[in-house]
């Protein structure tokens, strides 16, 4: 039975390893004081090196001498690659095939084993189930494991030492250890702090769970917040939101991008989509509470660099800071220097244009402009809308 002394315990194990990352506040326009605990900032880039570790040091030399076997869908995976390279055990990770390069890497660098797995977490577990019965290796559950609940509730120890004051906190969910965990710890030392979940909408197993007040698995997930891409929350994990988690609430994709997003721009700060739910959450006022003290676990930042130059651009369509317009012009000298001039007057840069002569209507005397421009606002796009509707220009899109 998990007990606030053992989370205690593992906070001692865990003090010379890893990290008390920092409490940073975030000046966003919402309901609530936000605050960002930074565990994207943590060693292995996320917060899941502190139960991996707490669960790898509560092994028998029996256990350890079989050697570890994780499934993750890449946070664990380092945190277990790391620990059993400090204690001198081996390990086998299976990942999903789709997992981020940059983790799936991280994780080899550590000196773990990868066996990529065809689909998603799920997928990877049910692999490392078979292997593990074939080769005798202890396995180390991501997040329905007592040790690991423990580890990750070490966070609110921390959330609670440097701010006291703190009403809320809020934290990502996927199969359910880091909120277990946070909420239990949190409530055993603050009864009536409020503790929220966040899922991703195209993964709310949990959110979905707790709604119908039994475990459901999902048919599919898909989402850029791979962390948390989870089908069924665990059996102890379930039991724990049912106990000490207040509420749960989802976020769509392009509210993750836009969290995404808000952090490299308000603090220099990268988090993958599964540490950006929290903040996505918060930014569009899907808590139930104002003018609160709110603390946002920002639970990772292993984002693969490919993939965050194709968020920041949805980002910034989601934000009306970039759009894409294509206007009809007559195919007579002049009109594609007007309507740039148009567009330039308004103050937006034209990022890309491209000039199509050949109709689809086979009109020769037509063509189009396609652009994409720089822009401040939806209502900026607006008025660059209207200023070329105004100036005689047909805007297809």
């Amino acid at each position: 039975m998990l007990t606030i002394d053992k989370v205690r315990d593992a906070e001692d194990v865990l003090a010379p390893v890893i990290n008390n990352t920092d409490i940073l506040h975030m000046p966003i326009n919402c309901d609530n004081d936000i605050y960002l605990k930074t565990e994207n900032l943590q060693i292995t880039g996320s917060f899941k090196i502190r139960g991996a570790y707490y669960k790898i040091s509560k092994l028998s030399d029996e256990e350890r001498k079989r050697g570890v076997i994780a499934c993750s869908a890449g946070n664990h995976a380092q945190g277990v690659a790391l620990a059993a390279q400090k204690y001198g055990i081996p390990a086998l990770i299976c990942l999903p095939e789709g997992a981020p390069i940059s983790k799936i890497e991280a994780t080899r660098s550590y000196g773990a084993d990868i066996c990529l797995v065809k689909g998603v977490y799920d997928d990877a577990y049910q692999r490392a189930i078979e292997l593990q019965k074939e080769h005798g290796y202890t396995f180390i559950h991501p997040f329905d494991d007592e040790d690991v609940i423990a580890g990750q509730g070490t966070l609110s120890l921390e959330i609670l030492k440097d701010m006291p004051d703190v009403e809320a906190i809020v934290v990502p969910i996927g199969g359910g250890g880091l909120i277990s965990g946070v909420a239990f710890a949190a409530k055993q030392l603050k009864p009536k702090i409020k503790v929220y979940g966040v899922q991703a909408s195209n993964a709310s197993s949990m959110y979905n769970s707790i709604k119908e007040g039994r475990a459901i698995r999902l048919a599919s997930v898909n989402t850029l917040a791979d962390g948390i891409a989870v089908k069924q929350p665990g059996e102890l994990t379930f039991d724990f939101c049912k106990q000490y988690v207040d509420d749960i609430f989802t976020v769509n994709e392009a509210e993750i991008y836009t969290a995404i997003l808000t952090l490299i721009e308000k603090k220099k700060m990268v988090a993958e989509g599964a540490g950006a739910v929290p903040l996505a959450a918060v930014m569009y006022n899907k808590l139930p509470i104002s003018h609160k003290k709110v603390c946002c676990l920002v639970s990772g930042g292993n984002i693969d660099v490919n993939r965050l130059n194709r968020v920041i651009t949805q980002g910034l369509l989601n934000t009306g800071r970039r759009c894409m317009i294509t206007i009809q012009l007559k195919d007579t000298p002049g009109q594609f220097s007007e309507a740039i001039n148009c567009i330039a007057k308004l103050g937006a840069n034209v990022i890309s244009a491209q000039h199509e002569r050949l109709a689809a209507n086979g009109d020769i005397d037509t063509c189009y402009l396609k652009m994409e421009l720089e822009t401040r606002n939806f209502e900026h796009i607006e008025s660059i809308k209207a200023t070329l509707h105004g100036n005689g220009f047909n805007i297809i899109i």
